[in-house]
């Protein structure tokens, strides 16, 4: 398999999760000229023009995170990295990823955007903070989202929180967001793919 990512993006996910799930897997790096790291058009390759994108061994590709880290999964059960297919934990495993996905992944985005008035900034901050405060009381007792055992949606949850330092968002109230983020990162294929992308600091 291949992914394609950029460093620190929501591609980072899936890289954590193909490392945990130690399956054989290589990285082409997305440019932001929309330029592969092996001098392709990334957008020619994926029309939607954003990672992540998973290159399966039999060519065809998958795209969005909370599918592809759901076929990583799929792919090494003994993991443990989602719950059985059609049982009710697993559908509380895309509970947790429609949640992530729709309520935090997007509302960072006018953050990141160049052309966002700071006026809609602070609305921005707002709401995200209320976001939290609900996954605050959720991991409250519990190491990860679904309890003691670390799933995709934790990886997920992981990346996208590792954004709010890059914009200003102070979570340091949310002191069970705190934990969890330094107990996510403290993982070895954590440490492993925060490294294979530049991003830890020496």
């Amino acid at each position: 398999m291949k992914l394609y990512y950029s460093p620190g993006a929501c591609s980072l996910s899936p890289h954590i999760v193909l490392r945990e799930a130690e399956l054989k897997f290589d990285l082409i790096k997305v440019e932001r000229s929309k330029q592969t790291s092996d001098g392709r058009d990334f957008k020619l390759i994926n029309p939607k023009g954003y990672v992540p994108l998973l290159e399966l061994d039999n060519g065809e590709y998958l795209s969005e995170g909370p599918a592809i880290v759901q076929y990583i999964a799929d792919r090494a059960p003994q993991k443990q990295l989602a719950p059985e297919n059609g049982s009710l934990p697993r559908y509380r495993l895309q509970e947790w990823l429609n949640y992530i996905t729709s309520e935090l992944h997007k509302s960072y985005g006018p953050l990141f955007y160049p052309n966002t008035p700071d006026v809609y900034k602070p609305i921005v901050k707002e709401n995200l903070a209320a976001r939290y405060e609900f996954i605050n009381a959720s991991l409250a007792g519990k190491s990860y989202l679904l309890g003691n055992t670390f799933s995709v949606a934790d990886a997920y949850l992981f990346v996208v929180t590792n954004w709010a330092g890059h914009v200003g968002l102070d979570l340091s109230k949310n002191t069970n967001v705190v934990a969890f983020q330094d107990r996510v990162r403290a993982r070895p294929a954590v440490q492993a793919a925060l490294e294979a992308e530049g991003l830890l600091k020496k």
